[in-house]
């Protein structure tokens, strides 16, 4: 991939003073582990609509209003008159508990201070209806492995498919894409896989594509399909290792399906085959290199069902 993925982020996690008490939240995974493989585009609502820094904090009504905590002034119309982010962002991690930035579980007030419920922020709010396939996190779930893991997965592969759309493209280039991408989404979503694959085959347009295949990958990985997709691998190369190497490669496999292990052993061990040159459609798999190394990521054991 010769460009970055292209990632909305609330400006206060990398740093930015524009919290209401005038400070900030910068998270370090952002700053210093993923900010060095993407393009960033910060934004800060709150601020954008003309909120100074420090400001009294502002809170969700239960009738969808946004409005300052001593309820003198109502900024319900300024927020929804600012603009949608950018539509050719890979993803977005907004601010966990924002009643602007928030994705889920932002209270709702009554009059009397009551909660009535629950739900997203205003801004995030009209962000994911806009874009219901953008792969969206806050910090707080990005303390997750899993979480972390399968967001930089679903950036790193929207970005990869941006740059294929961004220039002109024939049939061929997408039917490699799709390629290149198989193991990948046969531990999403098998089904939107080969959906995909007959929608490349009768030559389907670039948003019909893009759909399928962004919605499979939003389709969480799970630890049975993703050992199914190691042992489509396994399928596509065995014959050609000695005795050993199979026996071993199957264990691996199978100590990752019982959870016991992993996903980067196996996946190593693929690796490490691939690079020798003679299984070229291995080594050109997205699924060995989804994201780069450096995030570290992978390495958590994942829990058995699924």
């Amino acid at each position: 991939m010769r460009g970055r993925p292209r990632v909305g982020v609330s400006s206060c996690l990398l740093g930015e003073e524009v919290r209401f008490n005038g400070g900030h939240k910068r998270y370090r995974f952002l700053t210093d582990d993923l900010g060095p493989h993407v393009e960033w585009v910060p934004y800060c609502p709150e601020v954008s609509m003309g909120l100074g820094t420090p400001r009294e904090p502002i809170r969700l009504t239960s009738d969808g209003r946004l409005v300052n905590r001593s309820g003198t002034a109502d900024h319900t119309d300024a927020m929804t008159a600012l603009p949608l982010p950018p539509g050719d962002l890979d993803g977005y991690v907004f601010k966990a508990k924002s009643p602007s930035c928030g994705i889920r579980a932002i209270p709702r007030y009554r009059p009397d201070g009551s909660a009535a419920g629950h739900g997203p922020g205003l801004y995030a709010g009209r962000a994911l209806a806009a874009f219901p396939r953008l792969a969206v996190e806050d910090e707080g779930r990005l303390n997750d492995a899993t979480l972390r893991e399968a967001f930089c997965e679903r950036v790193f592969a929207a970005a990869r498919l941006r740059e294929l759309f961004s220039g002109p493209w024939s049939a061929g280039d997408l039917v490699a894409f799709h390629a290149r991408h198989k193991l990948q989404l046969l531990a999403h979503d098998p089904a939107r896989y080969r959906a995909a694959g007959r929608l490349v085959a009768g030559a389907g347009s670039a948003p019909a594509y893009r759909d399928l295949f962004l919605a499979a990958l939003a389709s969480p990985a799970t630890l049975g399909r993703t050992a199914n997709a190691l042992q489509h691998a396994y399928s596509r190369i065995g014959r050609q290792l000695d005795r050993a190497r199979r026996l071993d490669l199957l264990a691996r496999i199978e100590a990752y399906r019982r959870g016991e292990e992993p996903l980067s052993v196996p996946v190593a061990l693929l690796a490490h085959y691939a690079s020798g040159g003679d299984f070229p459609w291995l080594a050109e798999q997205t699924f060995l290199r989804p994201f780069p190394a450096g995030l570290r990521l992978r390495h958590a054991v994942s829990a058995v069902g699924g």
